[in-house]
């Protein structure tokens, strides 16, 4: 068979371009969907704050001028979950060996406050390194993104406490499972220069009825939930808050007034407090709070340091 000779053969012979194409349009429309894509992500000045959030959508940190926290000494009925987590992530910000730490327990009791409040207290004490040490906030509904942010972190001159307030997970949700691979049991694991810190209202990260229904319906009952609990056993530190007593409910409240310079009677002090906690049922640093906001409001004091 002989070889067909391409260039000897006729112009009316030759593939025609398909129908409405034209290359200029073409062109156009490739230039545009460039400019629509998103820029790969540059390198992130983390001088340049002490604290990031991380937003995965756009795989970007975003620095936060100003963290939303209480000073440590305000934060009272909590001293020995302080004193664990402070040498905790002293140890860590000096480079010697840490655990991750899961804060669990009552609400409104400190537990996000406390975080925020030992990251500035331990970096301030680092000497020639203060300001090393950096928070990043993950939001709950973005732990599927974990191991893309331990990629940006990884290797860095910096260390990091990355932390998720309020984290839980439902039945049907699969998150978990970055963040499992995250703390232990990914192939590259956990980076050296970073460390976990969450909060939760639950011990095991689930809800009681959720383990009492997966063990009510499993085949093999006392492996129903494991996969799910063995999650919260990898965090080396378990801090558990608990409701206040009344008389460390008072002393939140007392510490604030003081601490705000707001002018009232110790007697009227006490009454208000108590009347403040029994119309909301409860007790705990959160309502402490918001009863010294409302008493500030009623006298005139600006709650600003």
């Amino acid at each position: 068979m002989l070889p067909i000779n391409r260039r000897a053969m006729p112009e009316s012979r030759k593939p025609a371009s398909p129908p409405g194409f034209d290359a200029d349009v073409l062109g156009r429309i490739a230039a545009a969907l460039e400019r629509l894509s998103p820029p790969a992500p540059g390198p992130l000045d983390f001088a340049a704050a002490e604290a990031f959030v991380w937003y995965p959508a756009s795989t970007r940190l975003a620095p936060v001028a100003r963290v939303n926290r209480v000073d440590m000494s305000l934060l009272k009925g909590i001293d020995r979950m302080r004193d664990i987590l402070v040498e905790n992530t002293e140890r860590f910000a000096r480079g010697l060996p840490a655990n991750n730490a899961l804060l669990w327990g009552a609400r409104g009791m400190g537990k996000s406050s406390l975080v925020k409040a030992v990251h500035a207290g331990v970096n301030a004490g680092l000497g020639a390194k203060a300001g090393t040490l950096k928070l990043i906030e993950i939001h709950r509904e973005d732990i599927e993104s974990l191991p893309e942010l331990m990629t940006r972190l990884r290797g860095t001159p910096f260390r990091f406490i990355v932390f998720c307030d309020d984290l839980s997970f439902d039945a049907e949700d699969t998150t978990y499972k970055s963040l499992k691979a995250v703390l232990e049991g990914g192939i590259e694991g956990r980076p050296d220069n970073v460390i976990l810190y969450a909060t939760s209202n639950r011990r095991h990260l689930m809800s009681r009825d959720m383990m009492e229904n997966e063990r009510s319906t499993a085949i093999n009952p006392g492996e129903a939930v494991e996969e799910k609990v063995s999650l919260s056993d990898r965090f080396g530190l378990w801090l558990g808050f608990h409701r206040c007593s009344q008389d460390e409910y008072l002393a939140m409240v007392a510490g604030y007034v003081d601490h705000f310079h707001i002018p009232v009677d110790a007697d009227a002090l006490r009454a208000d407090a108590l009347e403040w906690a029994t119309t909301r049922g409860s007790r705990s640093g959160r309502v402490a709070w918001q009863f010294v906001q409302d008493l500030a409001g009623r006298k005139g004091v600006r709650l600003s340091d």
